[in-house]
């Protein structure tokens, strides 16, 4: 079986395959302990015998290490989400298109040594910050009052927000990595290898900033503040640099201990060549830095890692989405309306393009994630790897998820006037009477989500119109045909066959202007769920006093009033 997962990987297209095959020529050609190891594994590649190579080498002296980052001035966010479920989707590729044959880390590393830099927005206690500007965030005073510091309360909720979500990570803290030895060899490499460096990052730089640029920064002994500050002098030999503290005139410090720390993007690659980092991705924004980190990576003795740009998301005009702007979608928000599984599978779709994240893609997200599982059930395991649930879930996706849409809830919600779960559940009686939220959960999670989104997005949209004369005589048949069925059918598709019917005879063309008609008569939208399956739910009866009233342009009135 592992064999067949091996096969059916190295020919998947999706993209997480794509950058796993990427990963492991890279693997291949730099961390194995000879030449001849990479030419074996190099033919084997090309004559498609990879399980072969693989078989043949020894294993990793090191695990395949992925990397993401976060930024712990302030809370994770969308973006943090995106970059550790992306990241977790390659290294499941990775997994399969190896047959677990080398292990793999995934490492999620904050940068809690970085100065802050301006307090946050809607942040208690602010006044304290302000006071510990420029320090380390794992030594600014926590204003929430729950850890020894503002760093180390954002990285409880980084762990508490992964851990959420079922991530398999291992935390890394920059402050405890510099603080206890770990880097030490490499800054001290970089301490040695200064003026290449320099020579790397001056180029990239303004008049003003060249004058003063130092990739390394003092940690005031006295202020305790990340200095920006130029390095006067450098003994390799002691391992130290010379800067001029504002606070206390010309100082020497170790680069070693935690005593400095590196500029970001010398940092960036002091971390790939110190943690041995074979994968990480960033946004396109980053392209230019992920280049220059690259090449200080190199210039430090390193490989940079294997690796690709996602595209960022837009706000529903079009625009870049901006944290400070607030013009985005928080994590909380998505999920009061969506489920996790369903932001998974959006940050699945086509990273390299750019798409709206906005409310109105939640209803899509998650129907087509719903449908994608449905899909999953019936496909040939050459499909199934390709399809975005197999990666959302590590090749073991649900067998079962809910039995109707969510645009059907929505729309339910909105006929029935429902405001609890409790009395959604009531109209379920019927058409599934095995059904209970035990056994549904995911159903009566949707439910939830529904009643929020309808009360927040549709409710306020509703546009209800009257019927013209066609659609008049067709809605007063479908409602005779529907009364002459039994009062007790929860049938969607024989109601459905009747809708149909209905549509062909009236000389709808093409047939879904009459769906069209039943949406924006019945209920006031522009489009909905499977008819037939929307009247099942609701009751035939209550489904025929609906139509009744949409004919007689009694729904139009009520919402004009």
């Amino acid at each position: 079986m592992l064999d067949h997962i091996e096969s059916l990987a190295r020919n998947a297209r999706s993209w997480p395959f794509e950058q796993a095959r990427n990963l492991l020529a890279h693997v291949l050609k730099h961390r194995l302990a000879t030449s001849a190891e990479h030419e074996l594994a190099t033919s084997l590649i090309a004559a498609d015998k990879t399980d072969e190579a693989l078989a043949a080498l020894p294993a990793l002296a090191r695990p395949v290490v992925f990397e993401t980052g976060y930024g712990p001035s302030g809370l994770p966010h969308m973006g943090t989400f995106g970059e550790v479920a992306r990241t977790t989707m390659v290294r499941n590729a990775f997994r399969a298109l190896t047959g677990d044959h080398w292990p793999t880390r995934l490492v999620a590393f904050s940068d809690d040594m970085d100065g802050l830099r301006k307090v946050p927005d809607g942040i208690p206690n602010p006044q304290m910050l302000a006071e510990d500007l420029h320090k380390p965030l794992t030594t600014v005073r926590d204003p929430f009052g729950t850890h020894d510091s503002f760093g180390a309360h954002n990285n409880a909720r980084l762990r508490a927000f992964l851990d959420s979500f079922g991530f398999d990570y291992e935390f890394l803290s920059s402050t405890e990595q510099y603080r206890s030895g770990r880097f030490d060899d490499t800054l001290l490499t970089l301490l040695e290898r200064f003026d290449a460096i320099q020579a790397i990052m001056l180029p990239t730089l303004g008049p003003e900033r060249r004058e003063t640029y130092s990739p390394f920064l003092p940690i005031s002994p006295i202020t305790g503040h990340v200095l920006q500050v130029p390095t006067l002098e450098r003994n390799v030999s002691k391992g130290t640099i010379v800067f001029d503290d504002p606070a206390g005139g010309r100082t020497e410090l170790p680069v070693t201990g935690g005593h400095v720390k590196l500029q970001w993007k010398p940092d960036w690659a002091m971390r790939w060549t110190a943690l041995g980092v074979d994968y990480e991705m960033s946004g396109k924004d980053l392209i230019e830095s992920v280049r220059e980190s690259g090449k200080i990576c190199r210039a430090l003795g390193g490989v940079p890692p294997e690796g690709f740009n996602f595209e960022l998301f837009l706000d529903i005009e079009g625009k870049k989405i901006s944290k400070s702007k607030g013009n985005g979608l928080t994590m909380e928000e998505w999920l009061r309306y969506g489920t996790p599984e369903s932001l998974s599978w959006y940050m699945f779709q086509s990273p390299k393009s750019a798409k709206s994240l906005h409310f109105n893609v939640i209803p899509r997200a998650i129907d087509d994630y719903l449908a994608f599982i449905e899909a999953y059930k019936t496909q040939e395991p050459a499909k199934q790897i390709d399809n975005a649930v197999w990666s959302i879930h590590a090749g073991n996706p649900p067998t079962h998820t809910s039995p109707v849409s969510f645009a059907l809830l929505l729309n339910l919600v909105g006929v029935a006037n429902a405001s609890t779960k409790e009395q959604l559940w009531a109209y379920f009686a019927k058409y599934l009477p095995e059904a209970t939220p035990q056994n549904e959960p995911l159903l009566d999670q949707l439910m939830e989500r529904a009643l929020n989104y309808y009360e927040d997005f549709v409710k306020p949209t509703k546009a209800y119109r009257l019927p013209d004369d066609k659609e008049k005589a067709a809605l007063l048949d479908l409602a005779t045909r529907l009364s002459a069925l039994p009062g007790d059918t929860t049938d969607g598709e024989v109601i459905q066959a009747e809708v149909y019917a209905v549509g062909k005879e009236h000389g709808f063309e093409p047939l879904r202007a009459w769906f069209g008609a039943l949406y924006e008569v019945l209920l006031g939208a522009s489009q909905g769920p499977r008819f037939g399956s929307f009247a099942a739910i609701y009751g035939l009866p209550q489904t025929i006093a609906l139509i009744q009233a949409g004919a007689e342009g009694r729904l139009a009135g009520d919402a004009a009033a």
